[in-house]
């Protein structure tokens, strides 16, 4: 029995055409994409509070840049207080 088709078929086709990635390469691309844009909005909150907070950001910092960062996200995420995103992280 053939393996059904990929659902980004025409994208992995693309992609191997119009960069150095072989089409495995491609699938694994456009599937840590997928997974990156498919994360809730607690998820990114905990996950981009615990990167930036790795990298010596103090909590303000955090909640502030999070905001920002939440308005362009592909699916926007209402607005969130400081206050919202510290539940998110610290329930």
């Amino acid at each position: 029995m053939p393996a059904s088709p990929h659902p980004h078929d025409d994208l992995l086709a693309h992609l191997a055409r119009t960069t150095p990635l072989a089409p495995g390469e491609a699938a694994r691309v456009v599937a840590e994409v997928l997974a990156y844009f498919s994360e809730t909005t607690e998820e990114y909150v905990r996950r981009r509070h615990g990167e930036l907070q790795a990298r010596g950001l103090t909590n303000d910092r955090i909640f502030a840049r999070l905001g920002e960062e939440l308005t362009v996200r592909r699916v926007a995420a209402p607005q969130l207080s400081a206050r919202q995103l510290r539940r998110i992280v610290y329930g």
